[in-house]
């Protein structure tokens, strides 16, 4: 065997790590030029932006589509009258035959016939909503565009693909839904009752029902959302079981009052320009003092415990912040940066 001395030993060694050396600057050099020439000059070139759609002209596109479905389409009315516990997806909405004719017209009624068109604004854009409404609903209460609401529902493209449904009845709060949702369900009546089960169901009576149509600017518009392609017009069916009036920053002010422009949108009213919109700010008008202590009318109502202190006799409020107007401005104390009393005074 041939045996190296330590000199030669370590010259090897030496030699090795020189070429690897060597081989490591080459390699790497290699791979600069490789990501110099084949980087672009600009990131974004190659990348085509598209720009979203003209609302405006958006909303003519999705409501022809609307019309002219309402005109080909026609649902088993006279099924959903003589059966008043049908289920969501007894609600059967089918396209007219090809001879145009409608099928059956004792059992059957065409869209077009009963479809209630609303109208709204939302970004600046004047929008045509449609809902098909089945029953009213029977209970005194409707829920606010701005509340928490208790629905089943089913929600389906044009052509008929359901993209999301609920088996069970669904808690929403309306102020996170599609704007559609928001401006349809205030239209219905909550269920006048329920009854549980023993298998721990729920069944509520004479709910409110119906089926929304709504353009795309009123659903998910430019986004895709799971099966929902954009620019969609959506269908929604629905079952309204019960409604929770919504006030999201306990200050005794309900939410939907915050909406001070009345245009259904609370994100854009914002009385003392802080970063906080009014209907999650404890001070409105930033005097000081919180909005649920501008609360100064007597409670007249010596039965409920507003403060919680097990005393229902000694609460000072009468849980309405709105009615009190100390310095007669016309303007409620918690929307008057003039007036900072509070009840704690």
């Amino acid at each position: 065997m041939l045996k190296l001395n330590n000199l030669q030993y370590n010259n090897c060694i030496f030699a090795c790590k020189i070429k690897s050396m060597r081989f490591k600057v080459h390699f790497f050099f290699f791979l600069f030029l490789v990501l110099f020439f084949s980087c672009p000059e600009d990131p974004d070139d190659g990348l085509v932006e598209i720009p979203e759609n003209d609302r405006t002209e958006q909303q003519v596109i999705d409501s022809d589509s609307l019309l002219g479905y309402f005109e080909t389409h026609y649902y088993n009315s006279s099924y959903l009258q003589n059966n008043p516990s049908f289920t969501l997806d007894e609600i059967i909405i089918s396209e007219l035959p090809e001879d145009g004719n409608l099928p059956d017209p004792n059992q059957n009624t065409m869209l077009s016939d009963d479809i209630i068109t609303l109208t709204t604004t939302y970004f600046d854009v004047e929008y045509e909503y449609y809902i098909l409404k089945i029953n009213q609903g029977e209970s005194e209460i409707s829920p606010n565009f701005s509340d928490r609401v208790r629905v089943n529902y089913e929600g389906s493209l044009m052509d008929g693909v359901i993209f999301d449904s609920s088996s069970t009845p669904v808690d929403f709060d309306l102020t996170n839904t599609i704007s559609g949702w928001g401006r349809v369900l205030p239209e219905f009546n909550n269920a006048t009752d329920f009854v549980i089960n023993n298998d721990g169901t729920v069944d509520y009576a004479n709910p409110g029902i119906g089926v929304m149509f709504l353009p795309s600017g009123m659903g998910y518009y430019s986004s895709a959302a799971g099966d929902v392609p954009v620019y969609s017009n959506l269908i929604f069916k629905f079952k309204l079981l019960e409604s929770e009036e919504n006030d999201h920053d306990f200050d005794n002010v309900p939410s939907h009052l915050e909406d001070l422009d009345g245009n259904l949108d609370l994100t854009d009213d914002n009385t003392d320009d802080d970063p906080y919109a009014d209907f999650v700010d404890s001070d409105y008008d930033n005097d000081g003092t919180l909005t649920i202590d501008e609360d100064l009318e007597p409670d007249s109502d010596l039965t409920e415990d507003r403060d919680g202190d097990g005393d229902p006799t000694n609460d000072i409020g009468d849980g309405d912040p709105t009615n009190d107007d100390t310095d007669g401005d016309g303007t409620p104390n918690y929307l008057d940066t003039d007036n900072s009393e509070s009840r704690d005074d």
